[in-house]
């Protein structure tokens, strides 16, 4: 496509997203400085549309994009506009507040939510891409001790468990020995040195060693990553009139968990932002609406996903920049913390 009707097409996408109503050739002249006659730009509309980038609803004079049309644009932005110093602020004073992985993600959807007045959707960190960074066990009473593992994503799980009498000293040792398998390794690695560690442990250590690393083991291998945390789910209230059946098969499907996964599954590199539009959806109820997402995690290791869910109608450049500053940030807070 020549630049002329490119600079057209993003013309209408941004009039069309702005105004919620169908753009004309003589609005486009008035409004935007194409260089180019009405006349002219009545024939890049008419090849537009020939071409099956915009489409004409109902009888209206004017125009609207198609999901080719918004496809076309959104791979011609070259890159994605930065956010203002301000806006950056913002997103790193939300989230500084945050005390454990559980309120980031809570803060980061409500945050996310609140900036592309979207649905957000924001996946629990792989396990698997995660190191653990500490053990610790505590004494509740002389039967009974709480476990806890703290991994490099921020994750922190606790167990309290019914342990064979120890001391002080003991569950000291017993520390010592659990961090010096565990701390630094990823948690397939962890698994496999504490598993190791049990035919090592000195014969006192045995018994409350034994439920110690049961427990840490069930830990590692549970799937975080499947849970996901939703938010602005009333923001599509105001859409309603844009999909085809309703609001309520759209909201229903985002409730489904294999839907929200699928619908991030695309976005799986940190830093880089994936869109997916209308008809390139799976779920026929989806095919509405449009999915921005991308992965975050550390300079190395890409821990999961988020995104937000809205119209096709969206405004696209500023929903990818707050998607694209949110994991960055999100990411960022999670390796350094």
């Amino acid at each position: 496509m020549d630049e002329r009707k490119l600079e057209v097409l993003r013309a209408i996408v941004s009039d069309y997203v702005s105004s919620q109503e169908p753009v004309g050739s003589k609005a486009l002249v008035e409004r935007h400085d194409l260089g180019v006659s009405p006349a002219t730009v009545r024939n890049d509309m008419a090849a537009l549309e020939e071409e099956g980038y915009i489409t004409q609803p109902h009888t209206s004079a004017g125009r609207i994009p198609t999901d080719k049309g918004y496809r076309l644009f959104v791979d011609r932005l070259g890159s994605v506009k930065p956010l203002s110093p301000a806006e950056q602020k913002a997103i790193q004073t939300f989230l500084a507040g945050a005390v454990d992985l559980d309120d980031v993600l809570r803060r980061t959807v409500r945050l996310l939510a609140q900036v592309t007045q979207q649905v957000a959707i924001v996946q629990y960190p792989n396990l698997q891409s995660s190191t653990v960074r500490h053990v610790e066990v505590v004494s509740l009473s002389p039967s009974r001790m709480l476990l806890i593992l703290i991994t490099s994503t921020g994750r922190i799980e606790q167990r309290a468990l019914e342990l064979p009498e120890h001391d002080d000293a003991a569950l000291a040792e017993l520390r010592a020995h659990l961090n010096a398998a565990a701390v630094g390794h990823p948690s397939s690695i962890a698994a496999a040195r504490l598993a190791a560690l049990l035919e090592q442990l000195p014969p006192a250590l045995a018994a409350i060693g034994q439920v110690a690393v049961a427990t840490l083991l069930e830990m590692l291998s549970s799937e975080a990553s499947a849970r996901m945390v939703v938010g602005g789910m009333p923001n599509l209230s105001r859409f309603g009139t844009e999909f085809e059946a309703g609001v309520k098969p759209v909201l229903a499907a985002l409730e489904e968990q294999v839907v929200l996964l699928t619908l991030l599954g695309e976005a799986t590199t940190a830093d880089a932002v994936t869109v997916r539009i209308g008809q390139e959806n799976p779920y026929k109820e989806l095919q509405s609406t449009s999915v921005v997402a991308s992965g975050y995690g550390s300079q190395v290791d890409t821990f999961a996903t988020l995104g937000v869910v809205g119209p096709t109608r969206m405004d696209y450049p500023s929903t990818m920049a707050s998607v694209r500053a949110v994991a960055r940030y999100v990411g960022r807070f999670l390796s350094e913390g």
